[in-house]
């Protein structure tokens, strides 16, 4: 039997090996580290409960026989390391005292969140953004109403809410940025961290573009009546001329395209700089600057007003929109389910694809406020709560467009109604129409829509053969509900319009708009924080620099979206910029950590960290379920851009009206070299890293102990060998501290030893089986 090892703090020698004095600092080579090895430390911590009286160690403590241990003895009941005074270093280099002091400053000043509302409130503020307010509603409108509550609820949980989870754990358990963290889960799928910067990079290219959208109407609510209630007039000498271009469409949708855009006809006709957006960008990305230079210090801050006043603004549209007259309507359409829609694929498709972009997935802005947290934080509850505060606020927002399109619609209703009922008084007038087809209860003075309908119906069945010679509309109030209207138009078109008809319209509007600033703004910064916290990390470069450079660099590339053809640009980022690339980031993040890393392991290391066991669900989730929901996303993706061609919805000015164009050819160039060089940079770090082109941080580790006791080398055992893992004290025993077969174990591998991270970010100096479950330690 080979003699157990020595506790430290032994002070009898007990053999050969223990005669010669641990020097203070001994390096050790050890095989390269596979892909996953952020396990944490199983070693029992200190001021722990004291071992049973019957446990073998305390055997061999009261005991001079030897008492024989398993692997899982020793390593269970290790004496606990202290970290203040033995550092594993884990480089390819000697060890450096000046560089090791310095990266263990970085480690111990890593900034930090104030409380744990602030970080709660900094993931809503980064998943609650301008789609909850006007993407969602928009689908649930299009997709049946209540119907598409269903499949998005049944989405969230299967999809959302597991790779939510995921992201929050490996964010909080390495403190890093989403570069750092996939370098060292696996670093051939290192690509994904770059990947997801350049991603966030292009969606706030154009994301802040409508911040100064709204930024531009916010200071032009400062007026009454509102500069979009009525079509300008044009005046030629005595002759007052209303414009036709507003005449023929409306006086909100002129000022959008007109006033606010100055759009050209097509994406081909750039039309130069549109000066008054192009200072509201300024504005824009100064404000982000402003709330990003300190990192997580000011951001954090801004976050109680930017996540919060939303809701504040929310609640009051809602009294105040059920109070609206046809209020009522549109929340009954809202709540009306068309139950074939469900049986559509496509809804399907769509209600994946707001679930993923609803929490920011992929994105690395979950990864990066996550990473900012104590490493014993419950980050399934954060995940629950976030999800379904996200869910809450889609509904709630979509319950507040719906009281205000139901109320616009009753408005347009009547307008309809009125201008209709002229038309058949001139009918009436020049004997066109028989005044024996007027019902004898209706009065032309006041006209209802009821009354209206029943004389059309009457109308239309008597001329039947010349009805449409008459030009009459029929002014149903469910046509009016079902003109759907998506992103900026039902914003700046659809909401502004209805605005007009509220009291104290100037109010409203301001706390509209002001509200989506802070919208905008909190999903802002969670984008930036998934570009500047993996860069900061990984390259060591100073943030305020960074974070102010970043921002000039992004102003300067977004003068595209503000030009007179920049709405186009705008829709060209955000129909094709992120779409694929983020679903291939997503699936490769879920393969890392369920199939190469290894699900029972991050199970087992999640209930380490959070001190239970997370459900099982989790585990069938993250294997199965997921990786084929978004493979399924990902290829009916492909198959729509394949079906449909890319293109646009233009405003032609001479028409007064959208036409749809399709990209030309420079534009398609545009469009696909977007998609590539998001998604280029995994394989492009796979190949380097497979080829061992570059270094990846694992092929020529080493160990550097100092100030501490050591523990001897079984980097080169095979896996399940368990009387090949125990340290003995005979050198002849001892396994070699040179791998002969072992340099690197790949992807696949798991390592007998593994390092584990201390709670201050750095590596710790336990040692842990990986596949040894803690309930068996």
């Amino acid at each position: 039997m080979i003699p157990a090892p020595s506790r430290a703090g032994d002070t009898q020698p007990t053999g050969p090996a223990d005669e010669e004095e641990v020097r203070p600092e001994l390096q050790l080579t050890l095989c390269a580290v596979p892909c996953g090895t952020f396990t944490p430390s199983l070693s029992r911590p200190a001021g722990a409960a004291p071992m049973p009286k019957n446990s073998k160690v305390t055997q061999r403590e009261h005991s001079s026989e030897h008492v024989t241990e398993s692997v899982a003895d020793l390593l269970a009941h290790q004496e606990p390391v202290d970290y203040k005074r033995s550092v594993l270093n884990v480089t390819g280099e000697a060890w450096d005292k000046q560089k090791e002091g310095e990266e263990e400053l970085d480690a111990e000043n890593r900034p930090a969140w104030n409380s744990k509302l602030q970080y709660i409130l900094a993931q809503i503020g980064y998943s609650v953004g301008l789609g909850n307010v006007w993407r969602f509603p928009y689908l649930c409108q299009k997709n049946g109403g209540g119907a598409y509550l269903v499949p998005y609820l049944v989405l969230l949980v299967i999809i959302g809410l597991p790779l939510f989870f995921l992201e929050l754990a490996v964010g909080q358990r390495i403190r890093r940025g989403s570069i750092g963290v996939w370098n060292y889960i696996c670093p051939r799928l290192g690509g994904i961290g770059y990947a997801s910067c350049l991603v966030c990079f292009f969606v706030g290219l154009y994301y802040n573009v409508i911040i100064g959208w709204s930024i531009f109407y916010f200071f032009k609510s400062f007026q009454y009546p509102l500069p979009w209630s009525e079509c300008p007039v044009l005046r030629n000498g005595s002759v007052a001329v209303v414009e036709t271009e507003c005449e023929r469409s409306s006086a909100t949708t002129y000022f959008w395209y007109r006033e606010a855009l100055d759009i050209s006809n097509s994406i081909s006709e750039s039309g130069g700089l549109n000066w008054k957006m192009t200072l509201c960008l300024l504005v824009a990305w100064s404000l982000v600057g402003l709330a990003m230079i300190k990192g997580i210090q000011s951001s954090g801050k801004v976050m109680y007003f930017s996540s919060l006043f939303p809701y504040v603004v929310l609640v009051c549209f809602l009294v105040r929109g059920l109070l609206l007259r046809g209020a009522v309507d549109g929340i009954m359409h809202m709540f009306t389910p068309k139950l074939d829609k469900m049986l559509d694929p496509q809804v399907w498709r769509e209600a994946a694809t707001q679930v993923f972009f609803a929490l920011g997935l992929g994105f690395g802005g979950v990864i990066a406020f996550s990473s900012y947290n104590k490493q014993d934080n419950n980050c399934h509850f954060d995940a629950t709560l976030v999800s379904f505060i996200n869910f809450f606020t889609s509904v709630l927002a979509t319950l507040v467009v719906f009281a205000v399109l139901g109320f616009k619609a009753n408005i347009m209703n009547e307008k309809c109604v009125v201008e209709n009922a002229e038309k058949i008084l001139g009918y009436l007038n020049t004997n066109v129409l028989s005044h024996d087809l007027i019902p004898p209860h209706v009065n032309f003075s006041h006209l209802t829509a009821k009354d209206y309908n029943e004389m059309y119906r009457v109308i239309m069945t008597v001329k039947e053969g010349h009805f449409k010679e008459l030009g009459l509309d029929a002014c149903l109030l469910e046509d009016e509900l079902n003109k759907s209207v998506q992103g900026t138009g039902l914003a700046f078109i659809a909401f502004t319009e209805a605005m007009t008809h509220f009291p104290a319209s100037p109010f409203w509007s301001v706390m509209f708009f002001l509200m989506l600033i802070n919208l905008g703004l909190g999903s802002m910064i969670g984008t930036m924080s998934g570009i500047t916290t993996p860069i900061i990390d990984t390259f060591k470069v100073r943030k305020e620099v960074f974070t102010v450079g970043c921002c000039i660099f992004a102003f300067v590339v977004g003068l595209i979206f503000v030009q007179r053809s920049g709405n186009y640009f705008v829709t060209m980022f955000d129909d094709y910029s992120a779409t694929l690339p983020l679903t291939v980031v997503v699936i490769l993040e879920n393969i890392a950590v369920a199939w190469i890393y290894g699900t029972k392991k991050f199970m087992q290391e999640l209930t380490e960290m959070l001190g239970f066991r997370p459900y099982q669900f989790y585990y069938y989730t993250w294997k199965y379920v997921s990786p084929i929901c978004m493979a399924v996303l990902m290829t009916a993706s492909i198959i729509q851009l394949g079906v449909s061609p890319p293109g646009y919805s233009a405003w032609i000015r001479e028409e007064a009206a959208e036409k749809f164009l399709f990209y030309p050819t420079w534009a398609m160039a545009i469009l696909i070299s977007l998609i590539i060089l998001a998604s280029l940079p995994l394989p492009l770090v796979f190949i380097l890293r497979q080829f061992h082109l570059v270094s990846d941080g694992s092929n020529a580790l080493s160990v550097t102990y100092k100030k501490g006791r050591m523990m001897k080398d079984i980097s080169n055992l095979e896996d399940n060998d368990e009387t090949r893992f125990i340290l003995s004290k005979v050198p002849s025993e001892t396994p070699s501290p040179m791998p002969t077969h072992r340099s690197y174990l790949g992807p696949g591998s798991s390592s007998p030893m593994e390092m584990s991270g201390a709670p201050n970010g750095r590596y710790g100096s336990g040692y842990l089986l990986a596949s040894t479950p803690e309930s068996e330690l």
